[in-house]
């Protein structure tokens, strides 16, 4: 092969070289580009963060704040939004005794059925069924809230980013509107919500319940109590979880200390044992 073709094809391996890397500077510049247009448009405050009872590796749910939380879901949030996710056992043992929530329970209203006629009828509610939503159906739920649809409160602090602090962020950061924003009627600001404006009015104020063990209804305690509630929802097997991580961790370091030590009892003789040999033919000499 003559030098001009071997050349020729070195040139031609730099060109097809620079420009897979020119293309990869490309696009590089264009994701670029693209995150910076994103946090362009960023159009919400991030939530602070704040110290959870429950956010250490070895914490678990503060029972009574989840039962103040339950609270104020029932005579604040109840009316719009809905736990499908949630039954009335899965409050026992954690917030209520099992007789508290029978109580609870049987002051709902439950549709069941059919009887023995095919008609479906009412009933007082069981530990067995889930919380009721608030309205029959979708159709329902706007009509009532001026086309929107309060989402349902079960996964919310899954759902959204920075759960538990975005949602206590919302609760208690409803402001003033802003001189030159206009917004709809019936809608609120609150910088927390992606674009500002949201149609749930605030929720939670001063008084806005009594808890029964005392404690002060601040609406950031409120805020806290539901929050915590809520946080809860999404993880009922948020402390067995915990739990049994710590089980498995100690099973693991006693397991662990005991095969080190059945380690050095039964091969510490063998490594450390010394080997002689003797010449028997100078022996017998």
């Amino acid at each position: 092969m003559s030098s001009q073709k071997i050349l020729g094809r070195l040139l031609s391996a730099c060109n097809q070289r620079l420009g897979l890397i020119a293309g990869v500077s490309g696009m590089g510049a264009v994701a670029s580009m693209g995150g910076a247009v994103a946090l362009a448009n960023d159009d919400a405050m991030h939530p602070g963060q704040y110290p959870w009872d429950h956010s250490g590796p070895m914490s678990a749910f503060d029972k009574a704040s989840v039962r103040r939380g339950f609270q104020v879901y029932r005579e604040v949030c109840a009316s719009c939004h809905s736990l499908d996710r949630i039954a009335f056992r899965n409050l026992v043992g954690v917030s209520h005794t099992q007789e508290q929530a029978k109580a609870i329970s049987a002051t709902y209203d439950v549709v069941d059925g059919p009887n023995d006629q095919g008609e479906m009828f009412e009933r007082p509610g069981k530990l067995s069924d889930y919380l009721p939503n608030p309205y029959a159906n979708e159709e329902a739920a706007r009509a009532a809230n001026n086309g929107a649809y309060p989402p349902d409160l079960s996964l919310m602090v899954k759902a959204r980013h920075d759960g538990a602090n975005y949602i206590f962020s919302l609760l208690t950061g409803y402001k003033e509107t802003p001189a030159g924003v206009q917004l709809l009627e019936g809608m609120h600001w609150n910088p927390y919500f992606p674009g500002g404006a949201i149609g749930m009015p605030p929720p939670v104020m001063d008084e806005c319940v009594e808890y029964a063990d005392g404690t002060p209804a601040t609406a950031s305690q409120v805020a806290k109590d539901v929050t915590t509630f809520l946080n809860w929802t999404a993880e009922p097997e948020h402390d067995d979880r915990k739990l049994m991580g710590c089980k498995f961790l100690a099973a693991m370091l006693t397991t662990v200390a005991l095969t080190a030590y059945y380690k050095r009892w039964r091969w510490g003789p063998i490594k450390t044992r010394h080997i002689s040999y003797k010449d028997n033919a100078n022996h017998h000499a």
